[in-house]
């Protein structure tokens, strides 16, 4: 018999009730409503004084899941947890990691400080935008990556010469680790931002001709970047093009765009954040069992180190 909980929010209940059937465990039952002005309420049903304590909520849009995990926190904290760890398999408002132009917020930095303060005292957490953000935390963190997982998948595959891509610069070491796992040369495909959510493609470091090719990635937002990058392998000669993300954002008519996209044969993606519709181009590999591994781990004060390495 476990003697730790787990809860959840309202973000990605069925990810944490996946994990709790791993553990061989019930969720932690909650209850948490919205008034009518959309003000939340939040309270454990269950005695939680002095338990280990994990609440599973990813932090992706709307800014209610990132409320709904601090008043959590909070509730937790004056039921007197004994220690209390977010579990945040999507950790949003990452992508403002540093003040690149003057004026702006470093957001990644914000959110740490806020579940810092609400009475968070560890975090677990996947594939975080940039690897920095860890250091932004004054309370341990543990970055698990989510690449055994899909990796698996991948191998299932059975593609033969194929070609690891990146869709820009910052995701080159990921691309690279993938690339070695399954023996594949690595392309890099050079973009520029003129605005936000907007990429242009602007040349191919690589050959890819007559390969099948993996353009790996950490999340997909609006599609735009994605859907461009596979069309311009296309051209190049590509033979079967496949996606692997972890996080899918799918923002705005991101599904509709890769499902159009005759370029793409699937993309694999993970159960961090729910997708808002099924889709036969879209093959989600769930994380619950990872994280499952990671919460005992961490219960036991045992090393974790061997879930999130990433895979080279």
């Amino acid at each position: 018999m476990h003697d730790f909980k787990v809860a959840s929010g309202r973000s990605n209940i069925e990810l944490a009730t996946k994990v709790a059937g791993h553990l061989g465990i019930e969720l932690t039952e909650t209850n948490i409503r919205n008034f009518n002005d959309g003000e939340i309420w939040a309270k454990f049903e269950d005695n939680v004084r002095g338990v280990d304590l994990f609440l599973i909520q990813s932090t992706f849009a709307p800014s209610d899941n990132l409320m709904e995990l601090l008043i959590l926190i909070d509730a937790a904290k004056r039921a007197s947890a004994k220690r209390i760890t977010a579990v945040i398999p999507y950790y949003g408002y990452a992508r403002q990691d540093r003040k690149d132009q003057p004026r702006v917020s470093v957001t990644a930095k914000l959110i740490a400080n806020l579940l810092t303060r609400a009475g968070a005292d560890r975090v677990i957490t996947i594939d975080l935008h940039s690897s920095q953000i860890q250091g932004f935390f004054d309370i341990p963190l543990d970055h698990l990556y989510a690449s055994p997982v899909l990796l698996r998948a991948i191998r299932k595959l059975n593609l033969d010469n194929i070609v690891v891509a990146s869709p820009d610069v910052g995701g080159v070491k990921t691309a690279r680790s993938y690339s070695q796992r399954i023996n594949g040369d690595l392309v890099l495909v050079d973009k520029r931002r003129p605005e936000h959510n907007v990429a242009e493609i602007m040349s191919i470091i690589g050959e890819v001709k007559d390969k099948n090719v993996l353009i790996v990635d950490d999340m997909i937002d609006t599609g735009s970047t994605f859907v461009k990058c596979a069309e311009a392998l296309k051209v190049k000669g590509a033979l079967e093009i496949y996606g692997v993300t972890v996080h899918p954002v799918f923002s705005g008519t991101a599904l509709d765009r890769i499902e159009k996209c005759e370029a793409v044969e699937k993309v694999f993606v993970t159960d961090t954040i729910p997708l808002k519709r099924l889709s036969d181009k879209i093959e989600v590999i769930s994380v619950g069992e990872l994280l499952a591994e990671a919460i005992i781990r961490t219960h036991d004060n045992r090393s974790i180190s061997s879930l999130f390495e990433i895979e080279r």
